[in-house]
């Protein structure tokens, strides 16, 4: 039992970085679930589907999807850059 216990908490900028890759990992199965949402729209009043509501759907996802991946690389590559030491490359 000579080893030092390790520090309970982990230091803020590596456990926001660690949150933020996970969150990277998950937008693509979360895009998945979103495109899904509208195979369970009930039909209106007519029986053919509402195809005009689920693309403006489909396109909004998707083009929030495209700022929310935006967002976290600009992030994560800031991150990234912080952490390398000046100098020669």
């Amino acid at each position: 039992m000579s080893r030092k216990p390790r520090p309970l908490f982990l230091e803020r900028r590596s456990y926001r970085r660690r949150r933020l890759s996970d969150a990277a990992r998950i937008l693509p199965l979360l895009g998945f679930v979103l495109f899904l949402v509208p195979i369970l729209w009930l039909p209106a009043e007519t029986p053919a589907p509402d195809t005009g509501r689920g693309g403006v759907y489909v396109f909004a996802v998707w083009f929030l999807l495209i700022i929310a991946t935006f967002g976290l690389s600009r992030v994560l590559s800031d991150d990234e850059d912080a952490k390398r030491p000046d100098g020669d490359d």
